[in-house]
């Protein structure tokens, strides 16, 4: 319950901060893309400075907490070499 209060009080605060800036909700797609994003930076902005409050290199905040939450799993593509293989064998399993 502690967590649905905690999410209510931060749309409160940020239809605040939209009625001040006169922006009108739903907010045209690039504010509201641009918006995300700032909800997306914000949310390294603790685990990164809790990363420098206790002396370690920045770069494993980086590595631990704010690549892998930012930038997810990238997809890998297919090697060609086993693509052009199955492809074969489609074409004379089908002959």
């Amino acid at each position: 319950m502690k967590l649905y209060l905690m999410s209510l009080g931060a749309g409160l605060l940020v239809g605040i901060v939209y009625s001040l800036l006169n922006v009108h909700s739903p907010a045209p797609p690039v504010i509201a893309l641009v918006g995300l994003l700032g909800i997306l930076v914000g949310e390294q902005i603790v685990p990164f400075a809790k990363t420098l409050w206790s002396r370690e290199p920045a770069v494993i905040s980086w590595i631990n907490q704010i690549k892998p939450h930012m930038f997810g799993h990238l997809p890998k593509g297919e090697d060609r070499s086993d693509m052009a293989a199955t492809q074969q064998v489609g074409i004379t399993s089908d002959s």
